[in-house]
């Protein structure tokens, strides 16, 4: 079967919307967010009770700007390619407001039906992360701190993503403990830890659909505005 050409530029817009609206939907299941957003999430929730103008994607593209200049200080370097991926926090940001409005449109849920929109936002997140490996484009801060520095102090990439997760995921839970109160959990819970488990190979699942059924091609020039260059991903 002849392949279809698909673009890497659509590939990073369809990303960012499916993760964005599969992250508002398992925000409205209320069963845990990834072990990713959990900090993000468990600020939104405290800092919103305060200032009502404080959105979950105001708190996404704010910690992501503090990840990105932690990586900046351990790498001791700046590229243009990490304010790209400052921008791609930001777009990121407001589509999942514009998708928390959205879903919030929806009438309470009973348990199946936020069964279903766990389901649902899981699947789009990983469809979305699937999207974001076929496309040059800068990721958001949290996937680009995993492949800058894991590069740069020669770790292996799928060991550190997996010591990144568990950190973030422990924040979450220290940030719900310290302004929710001791064992109660907000943003980590059981959903939580089944994504961490299935995320992987759903991911790897659906990218192998996606390049068996496209041809992932560049519609514009700008590709080596973001290549890493050798000498830093061999040092």
């Amino acid at each position: 079967m002849k392949k279809r050409l698909f673009y890497t530029e659509l590939a990073y817009l369809f990303g960012i919307l499916a993760i964005a609206l599969g992250t508002a939907f398992m925000e409205r299941a209320d069963f845990g967010m990834s072990m990713v957003v959990a900090p993000a999430y468990v600020l939104y929730l405290k800092l919103s009770a305060t200032w009502e103008f404080v959105t979950f994607g105001m708190m996404e593209y704010t910690l992501q700007a503090i990840v990105l200049l932690l990586m900046a200080a351990l790498l001791r370097r700046f590229r243009l390619s990490y304010l790209f991926s400052f921008f791609t926090a930001v777009l990121y940001g407001f589509a999942l407001d514009g998708c928390m409005a959205l879903v919030g449109l929806l009438p309470p849920a009973t348990i199946p039906w936020r069964i279903g929109f766990f389901v649902a936002g899981a699947l789009l997140c990983s469809l979305g992360v699937a999207f974001m490996f076929h496309t040059y484009l800068a990721p958001e801060a949290y996937e680009l701190f995993v492949k800058e520095v894991s590069a740069r102090f020669c770790i292996d990439i799928h060991k550190f993503k997996t010591l990144y997760d568990c950190v973030s995921c422990l924040l979450g839970v220290v940030l719900s403990f310290v302004f929710f109160g001791l064992w109660k959990f907000e943003g980590v819970k059981w959903g939580t830890i089944l994504c961490a488990l299935c995320n992987g190979a759903l991911i790897g699942l659906l990218g192998k659909r996606m390049e068996a059924r496209w041809e992932f091609a560049d519609a514009l020039p700008f590709h080596r505005y973001f290549e890493v260059p050798q000498q830093a991903a061999g040092r």
